[in-house]
């Protein structure tokens, strides 16, 4: 990979992960009110609360994402899958540059969680215990 390109993608890291820590703070910080719970199905604070909830694990995947992307960088392993070990495409990186894995895996990734099967990370199985192989 170019190293003008990878160090333009880890500017482009670093500044998600900012911002992503920054969005966690300020909603974990409105999670910690206090919250007076109506037991009523509808209840728009306690919908409100869960959708909170969805949205800090959402942000909370992603960063931890953009943490290995720049793991492999300091592993000099970045732009390569992880799952299968080829190139994943430069085109792929300029897109989404928390990438570690090639379309193909990540399409059978996101199969296999929706099936609701085991998917092991990090480095698939490379030094997984006897017993742990994927599915």
């Amino acid at each position: 990979m170019d190293t003008a390109q990878e160090a333009l993608e880890r500017e482009q890291l670093l500044l998600q992960r900012q911002e992503l820590q920054q969005d966690i703070v300020l909603l974990q910080e409105s999670l910690r009110g206090e919250v007076d719970v109506d037991l009523d199905e509808g209840d728009p604070d306690v919908v409100e609360r869960e959708k909170s909830v969805a949205l800090l694990a959402a942000l909370e995947v992603k960063l931890a994402s953009i943490e290995d992307a720049l793991r492999a960088m300091e592993r000099g392993t970045y732009g390569v899958c992880e799952r299968c070990g080829k190139p994943i495409p430069a085109e792929r990186l300029e897109v989404k540059p928390e990438a570690t894995m090639c379309v193909t895996c990540q399409a059978e990734v996101e199969r296999l969680l929706k099936r609701g099967l085991v998917v092991q990370r990090p480095r698939w199985g490379l030094d997984a215990e006897p017993g742990m192989e994927e599915e």
